[in-house]
């Protein structure tokens, strides 16, 4: 697994496997990529530590994709709440030139932190689909003049 930084205060681990099943959730204004087992910081919820959160994805990918409009019904995206907190401090440094006006204000924000325990489809597991007909040409196929016996013509 890789750890990886989507937010400042957001740190999730997440699957780099082709084919692993994820989804984009929306949560305090944020979109996060969120895959079974990850932890990550949202906006302070009202659910306290232990207790479990169901939010609706705006994407699922995996084998398939499926797009929602903007969430997709019946789609569900399982976490529980594993704890509380607040973040790093940030410094509010207000100051005009010329005038004595200085001002400095902290400020620290509450986040709740996120075990995505399951991603449920609308209609259980995707099944994989075969895509006959729908590749590309690969390049061998692009390359291949066609001959007929006559020399190009440019117009």
């Amino acid at each position: 697994m890789l750890t990886a930084l989507l937010h400042p205060d957001t740190l999730a681990t997440m699957t780099e496997v082709r084919g692993a099943m994820y989804a984009i959730i929306q949560s305090g204004g944020k979109q996060y990529r969120v895959a079974e087992g990850d932890r990550i910081r949202v906006e302070r919820l009202p659910q306290g530590p232990g207790s479990t959160v169901e939010l609706e994805p705006m994407l699922l990918g995996g084998e398939k994709v499926m797009v929602g409009q903007p969430t997709i019904p019946e789609a569900k995206v399982i976490a529980s709440v594993t704890g509380e907190g607040k973040g790093k401090k940030v410094i509010v440094f207000k100051y005009k030139p010329k005038v004595r006006y200085r001002r400095k204000n902290g400020h620290r924000q509450l986040f709740t932190e996120l075990t995505i325990e399951k991603i449920q489809w609308p209609d259980g597991e995707p099944q994989a689909e075969e895509q006959a007909g729908d590749e590309w040409p690969t390049k061998k196929e692009e390359a291949a003049p066609v001959t007929d016996g006559t020399a190009p013509q440019n117009d």
